[in-house]
């Protein structure tokens, strides 16, 4: 049976990235609010097409990070780590391969990061983030695009928590991230992010 498509590290980033805007959805206060990941709530998942048939996903469970945001200002920075050992997808083989140096290669590259000081406003919200993704020791501009948002206040953490969902693609390849494309292995790599953060004092 043909391995199964990779998820690259630089989606994960960009998910952590769209917890930003998530966080940047928060009413204005006058002045910026800080907003820390919180990870129970947090998660980067992708999905591709196997040899243009059933659909695969798995996603990373590790994502560490902060928001800052000034909605009166229109302005934000966002700085995302993601753990690129942490992908699961369910099945362990799989998991090892998606770890090896023919795709993430977590032995050399632990991490992907994603980090915008460039926030896009339609009126107090934020539609999209533009920034810069790390992987594989290269760095590359990426935009996630919010989808949807809330704000809240949390009965559980005693704090404004923020998040939602956001969506990017991105081509694995723009990072050295090559193995199968030559046998039909998508190129291309749906990015779906669920986030939560939360306003720090």
């Amino acid at each position: 049976m043909p391995a199964r498509p990779p998820f690259p590290v630089a989606t994960a980033c960009a998910v952590a990235l769209a917890a930003a805007a998530t966080l940047a959805a928060a009413p204005a206060t006058g002045a910026p609010v800080r907003h820390v990941v919180e990870p129970n709530h947090t998660f980067v998942t992708f999905e591709v097409r196997h040899f243009d048939t059933s659909t695969v996903r798995a996603r990373f469970d590790r994502v560490d990070g902060f928001v800052v945001v000034d909605a009166t200002a229109k302005r934000g920075e966002a700085d995302i780590t993601i753990d690129t050992a942490s992908i699961s997808s369910g099945i362990a083989s799989f998991d090892e391969h998606l770890r090896n140096a023919d795709f993430l290669d977590v032995g050399r590259y632990p991490t992907a990061r994603f980090r915008s000081t460039d926030f896009r406003f339609f009126g107090d919200r934020v539609i999209s983030l533009v920034g810069e993704l790390t992987m594989l020791g290269k760095t590359l501009p990426v935009r996630l695009d919010a989808s949807h948002f809330n704000c809240y206040d949390s009965p559980i953490v005693k704090a404004r928590v923020c998040g939602g969902d956001f969506e990017t693609k991105i081509e694995r390849s723009r990072w050295g991230m090559n193995w199968g494309i030559d046998r039909g292995v998508p190129d291309r790599v749906r990015l779906l992010i669920q986030i939560e953060a939360v306003a720090q004092p």
